[in-house]
């Protein structure tokens, strides 16, 4: 039952995430630059939505999993899913507040 009302509820994908994290995961925030400027995730990248085509092949190179992150989870589930089209390991973390919240508890 526990393990039903926490996949319901997220429990599988925070747990995705955390993974993620823990594997030093770039935490890219996709919204816009204006947006981003009144608060992120410290360390995190930006690169709104919009300009993200454009940069794919950089964060490529990299060769590590990207954490995306916006505001509600809407633009960052649609960055999420054009990075693994690249086969990169990428999940949406939703909100940069909810990373912000998994990055805190990783380090406690």
């Amino acid at each position: 039952m526990f393990s039903f009302l926490k996949k319901l509820f997220g429990g599988k994908r925070q747990q995705d995430i955390l993974d993620l994290l823990q594997q030093k995961a770039i935490i890219l925030d996709v919204r816009t630059v204006g947006e981003f400027r009144q608060g992120h995730v410290k360390g995190s990248v930006n690169i709104p939505l919009d300009q993200l085509r454009s940069q794919l092949s950089k964060l490529k190179k990299q060769k590590r999993p990207i954490v995306a992150c916006c505001a509600t989870g809407r633009r960052s589930g649609i960055a999420a899913g054009w990075i693994r089209q690249l086969d990169l390991n990428s999940v949406n973390g939703g909100s940069w507040q909810n990373v912000g919240r998994l990055l805190q508890k990783m380090n406690t």
